[in-house]
């Protein structure tokens, strides 16, 4: 049976939005082909047809997951509320795909690092887009510090077994970037 272009474009998103959720649940290793696509209600024998490997699938699933979460500049605060809160925290599949799945790109193909790294270029921009008030190396500067320290506050609020001391984590480091963000009276730093 011929699927049209229109369900094999569908299909594919269905892949990718599935993939993403299991290898930010679960991680890349404990996730297999077949899984993936049952969980996309198809047939293994269809991977095939959309990647050329569980390589392939690691990489293009990382740019668009990636892509879904890049965002605009916007408010800082209120992503900085969203991003360092309890709901995110326990929410690994739906949850920002750095958090979940950096420490184990590192293993996989430069592919998929090069996909994150475009992704970090991003996370960046937009944070630097939320902070105009400052000039452009202090601007970059704040958005790596910010993104480094989110992106580290949700992993070890993710790791610990102590809710009242994640939740102090996720807290402490919105408290932290904001008091750092600022506008500091002139000689100041």
């Amino acid at each position: 049976m011929k699927v049209s272009r229109e369900q094999m474009v569908e299909n594919r998103r269905r892949i990718l939005e599935v993939a993403g959720r299991l290898f930010r649940d679960r991680g890349f290793d404990a996730v297999s082909v077949a899984e993936v696509m049952k969980a996309a209600g198809l047939t293994h024998g269809g991977f095939y047809g959309h990647f050329g490997s569980k390589d392939d699938l690691i990489a293009q699933t990382l740019a668009h997951v990636l892509a879904a979460n890049a965002g605009e500049g916007g408010d800082l605060r209120a992503y900085l509320d969203d991003y360092l809160s309890p709901r995110h925290r326990d929410n690994c599949a739906g949850g920002c795909p750095t958090a979940g799945l950096a420490a184990a790109v590192r293993l996989q193909t430069p592919a998929a690092r090069a996909v994150m790294a475009e992704g970090l270029r991003s996370q960046i921009d937009r944070l630097g887009k939320a902070l105009p008030e400052l000039d452009a190396a202090e601007r970059r500067r704040a958005a790596i510090g910010s993104f480094a320290a989110m992106v580290g506050a949700v992993i070890l609020a993710r790791s610990i077994d102590d809710r009242t001391l994640s939740d102090e984590v996720l807290e402490q480091t919105r408290e932290w970037i904001e008091a750092g963000i600022s506008p500091q009276p002139a000689g100041a730093r």
